[in-house]
C-alpha cells in the first residue's frame, strides 16, 4: 500500500500543506503512526473523491458518456478546415481538434463555458516505477 507525505497529499489534491495538516487536526484524514507523518493512499484516494464535485453541466444534456468534463476555453486557434481548442477543466488541460464550422457554430472563443466529452477506445494507466 503507498502512503504519501503530507507535501505530496498536498500536490496530488491540489491543496497547500497547512490545508492537508487542517485535515489531519480535523480527523479528516488520517495519517500512519510513522514519522515523518504520512497518509494511507486509500484514505487519500477517497478523500479527493470526495473533493471532486465536478461543477455544474451547462449543456442540460442526458448523454451516455460519462468522462465528462467542464471548464473554460483558453485557446481558440482555427487554421483552414481545422480548428484547436484548449480547455482548463479544473486542473486539466483538455485539447480537441475540430472543424472550423464547429467551432463557429458552437461560438467557442476564450471565456466561453463549455464541457468536453471524452469517448475513447484506448486509455493508458502508468505508475511511477513501473516494469516496462
Amino acid at each position: 500500500m503507498n502512503d504519501f507525505r503530507i507535501a505530496e497529499a498536498a500536490r496530488l489534491l491540489g491543496v497547500s500543506d497547512d490545508t492537508v495538516r487542517r485535515w489531519i487536526d480535523q480527523d479528516v484524514l488520517p495519517v500512519t503512526g510513522a514519522h515523518p507523518a504520512s497518509i494511507p493512499g486509500a484514505a487519500l484516494a477517497e478523500h479527493a473523491v470526495r473533493l471532486a464535485d465536478a461543477p455544474a453541466d451547462p449543456t442540460d444534456v442526458l448523454s451516455s458518456a460519462r468522462n465528462r468534463f467542464t471548464g473554460l476555453v483558453t485557446r481558440v486557434q482555427v487554421d483552414g478546415v481545422m480548428a484547436q481548442i484548449d480547455m482548463q477543466c479544473g486542473p486539466h488541460r483538455v485539447v480537441s481538434l475540430l472543424s472550423a464550422e464547429a467551432a463557429r457554430e458552437l461560438d467557442l472563443r476564450p471565456g466561453t463555458l463549455a464541457v468536453a466529452v471524452v469517448k475513447a477506445t484506448t486509455v493508458m494507466v502508468e505508475t511511477p516505477g513501473a516494469p516496462r
